[in-house]
């Protein structure tokens, strides 16, 4: 049986006195930088970043948009730290919180060091692909056109690949062909982040695979359920709130609470007899105990707050602002 390794993520480490963690000193010639990724939503950002630091801190599903935080990733090899920077999916925002989700995307590409634009190499290129490219010239930060699911190409995929050339020529990017799904081309991807690197420091410790704490992402793990058990009927007015976490030598004991608009939504996620939210929470339940390597008991509770995502307060109180 294959024993599921432990996310390492900030809380786990011991501070100093200072706060500071304690980083060893890179080596000689050690790169590092920041890769925000970014691209049109569902072309598969997360699955790839969770890929390329070998274990899942970000939630993927079929649903678009699935993306809301600045998510960071941490790769460390022997010569280089690669900090991965997970967008929001960008699109034309319709509320507030899809504003807030694309204004941050924004605000990744400037506070990079190199940009991995990825698009979705099964379909040809579109307006939505040509937008964000746009919006990549008018950034002075380098940019690799990363073309994913190669795997899902048809035979003849010549026009395909031509449509993306095209737009990598116009604009001087290099560019890259991989699976995020089946790590194929993944190698080279990474050779060449490394390449457009320049020599740094140790950011982070060598074996944190993420800055984020354990508890935002138990509720990512929680809302990737609700998009894959529900699909569209609760699309995006989900967010979840980790109202606690108690520790035992045995058990982790975690009561959480879903935030949804509408009583309907609230209805959809119970289920008759309650047998949805047993769902939500057994397959959650399953994904926070692969997190934290230990038994968990779970509680969900729903909770209807109108028009969360039009509120910039309620936005707040969740977890959502406009990053600096």
């Amino acid at each position: 049986m294959r024993v599921e390794p432990k996310v390492t993520s900030i809380e786990n480490y011991n501070f100093s006195f200072s706060g500071e963690v304690t980083i060893p000193q890179a080596p000689p010639e050690f790169k590092s930088g920041f890769i925000g990724i970014v691209g049109r939503p569902n072309v598969g950002k997360s699955t790839l970043m969770n890929q390329l630091v070998g274990q899942k801190i970000a939630i993927t599903s079929p649903v678009a948009q699935t993306t809301r935080n600045r998510l960071r990733g941490i790769l460390t090899t022997p010569e280089a730290q690669l900090i991965f920077v997970d967008t929001p999916g960008i699109h034309k925002p319709h509320h507030q919180l899809g504003e807030v989700l694309v204004q941050n995307a924004k605000i990744a590409i400037e506070s990079v060091d190199v940009v991995l634009f990825v698009v979705d190499g099964a379909v040809a290129c579109g307006a939505g692909d040509r937008y964000i490219a746009e919006l990549l010239c008018r950034s002075k930060t380098p940019v690799i056109l990363g073309v994913n699911k190669i795997d899902q190409q048809p035979s003849d995929s010549q026009f395909l690949d031509d449509s993306y050339a095209q737009m990598a020529q116009s604009h001087e990017w290099e560019i890259v062909k991989f699976s995020a799904k089946t790590s194929a081309g993944l190698p080279q991807l990474q050779e060449l982040l490394i390449e457009h690197l320049e020599i740094g420091p140790l950011y982070y410790p060598p074996d944190l695979v993420t800055d984020q704490p354990e508890r935002f992402i138990m509720g990512e793990l929680i809302r990737e359920q609700i998009l894959l058990l529900t699909r569209e009927e609760v699309p995006h007015s989900v967010a979840i709130a980790i109202d606690l976490v108690e520790e035992t030598p045995s058990i982790t004991r975690i009561l959480a609470t879903i935030n949804v608009e509408r009583d309907s939504q609230k209805g959809i996620l119970i289920g008759k007899g309650g047998a949805m939210l047993k769902a939500i929470g057994s397959e959650a339940r399953e994904q926070i105990q692969k997190l934290i390597s230990g038994k968990v008991y779970l509680e969900l509770f729903v909770k209807v707050q109108p028009k969360w995502r039009q509120s910039r307060i309620s936005l707040a109180e969740l977890g959502y602002r406009v990053e600096e």
